[in-house]
C-alpha cells in the first residue's frame, strides 16, 4: 500500500531542495526522519515536515507497522514563478524571481 503527501507551492526554489530529496529516497522512513531533523537547512525543515504528513496518513489509513514504511518516492517539482521588477539606477531595472516549488513523498510498506 502507498501512502502519500505533498506541499505545493512551497516557498523555495525546487533546487534547493532535490539534494535532500535525493538523500531520502530508499530510506526507512524513521531514518529519513532522523536524519533530516538534524540537518540546519530550511529546505530540510519543508521535506521533513511532509515525510511527518505522510507517516501521519499512513497511520490514519490503517497501516500495519509504521516502522516497516520505506521512502519509495520523494519528487520536488518546478512551481510557479512570481516575477517582479526592481528598479535600478540610471532607469534600468533588474528582473526578481521569486520561484515556488511542489514537494511530493511517498510510502510504501513492499519491499
Amino acid at each position: 500500500m502507498e501512502y502519500k503527501a505533498s506541499h505545493r507551492f512551497a516557498d523555495m526554489s525546487a533546487r534547493k531542495i532535490r539534494p535532500f530529496a535525493t538523500l531520502i529516497r530508499g530510506r526507512p522512513a524513521d531514518e529519513a526522519l532522523e536524519l533530516l531533523r538534524f540537518l540546519p537547512n530550511r529546505s530540510a525543515r519543508l521535506l521533513e515536515q511532509v515525510l511527518k504528513s505522510a507517516l501521519g496518513n499512513a497511520e490514519d489509513r490503517g497501516a500495519r507497522n509504521i516502522d516497516d514504511l520505506i521512502v519509495r518516492e520523494s519528487r520536488v517539482d518546478d512551481g510557479p514563478i512570481m516575477k517582479r521588477i526592481m528598479p535600478r539606477a540610471r532607469g534600468t531595472a533588474y528582473p526578481i524571481k521569486r520561484r515556488y516549488s511542489h514537494i511530493r513523498v511517498t510510502l510504501s510498506d513492499e519491499a
